[in-house]
């Protein structure tokens, strides 16, 4: 179904469900495949990011997990991370059969919880031309350290015991407790830290896209805490980029930076700022960077953009 002169909604099949996504279309046959973080549906999670790569010439497909959004799967708002990464690889073949796409020019991009997807995903595809993890979890004990010097010590055990017991009401197939994306610390919540707070005014400014629902399953922000994606890094054989904030609280970024070094091809960005600066005041810095990225992996445009460099707004690593 056509919605505008500049995307349409399609629909693929993941498992036993079907995934929903937007077609920005493209003229340079490269393609960008995006989804947003943890519990952030494609719309406030990509929007901003697709129409500047589509504006450079490059297609995009920005999906919904399952269980998310307009995407198919019941139980809602359950976050399952086998489940997302093989609509990762659904999505991937789905890019490649768009009109006026090049299956060998395909990218991978994500932020968040999703941006440590990337490193999986990427390893599991070594025919990607490029991937794109931004303000990733690299390391989701790491990022629970963090957070809990943001969080009160009852409120923690709050937020355990709900996930324990969203965790065995799961098992007698009940419906999932829900609980907020973003909250106060006190509050029981998968995000307290102060850059999290920012997430609505990042993602979510003047209430633009209201059908976002902002929770996820009790049972879901339990797991998150063991997911470590970033090990995976080393054994990424396609050009990776990441994109690290200096002062991010959530995912703090020296896992994301270790990930960075440790990968064949990775090259780092730093940007200043916490868990939202590439979406708030570094969101120039990072979609240029982005994009010279893609053009040099994507297009063969090596000539016309270095590689990212610099100090105070970027670092670019090479393997010796």
């Amino acid at each position: 179904m056509r919605m505008s002169a500049e995307r349409e909604k399609v629909r693929f099949v993941s498992g036993d469900t079907e995934c929903a996504a937007w077609h920005y279309p493209g003229s340079n046959g490269g393609c960008v495949i995006m989804t947003g973080g943890g519990g952030v549906i494609k719309e406030p999670g990509t929007d901003v990011f697709a129409r500047r790569f589509q504006e450079a010439g490059f297609a995009v497909l920005a999906f919904d997990h399952r269980r998310l959004g307009e995407s198919g799967g019941e139980p809602r708002q359950i976050v399952r991370t086998g489940e997302q990464l093989a609509d990762w690889q659904a999505a991937i073949e789905c890019a490649a059969g768009l009109p006026g796409v090049d299956p060998d020019r395909l990218a991978i991009w994500a932020f968040s919880l999703s941006g440590g997807h990337i490193f999986r995903v990427a390893e599991r595809n070594p025919r990607l031309a490029a991937a794109i993890a931004q303000s990733p979890l690299a390391d989701g004990l790491v990022a629970s350290r963090s957070a809990g010097r943001h969080q009160k010590p009852l409120a923690m055990l709050r937020f355990a015991g709900r996930g324990l017991r969203d965790a065995f009401r799961g098992l007698a197939g009940r419906d999932p407790l829900l609980i907020p994306l973003v909250a106060e610390p006190g509050t029981v919540a998968l995000l307290t830290t102060p850059d999290g707070l920012q997430g609505d005014r990042a993602l979510n400014p003047g209430n633009r896209y209201p059908q976002w629902q902002q929770e996820i399953a009790a049972r879901s922000a339990l797991r998150i805490i063991f997911y470590r994606p970033g090990r995976s890094a080393s054994r990424v054989r396609s050009p990776l980029l990441v994109v690290a904030c200096d002062q991010d609280q959530t995912n703090p970024p020296a896992p994301a930076v270790r990930a960075a070094r440790r990968a064949p091809r990775g090259e780092l960005f730093r940007v200043s700022g916490g868990h939202y600066a590439p979406f708030l005041a570094a969101h120039e810095q990072a979609v240029e960077a982005e994009l010279s990225f893609l053009r040099r992996h994507l297009l063969d445009d090596a000539g016309a953009d270095g590689p990212a460099s610099g100090t105070a707004a970027a670092t670019s690593h090479r393997p010796a």
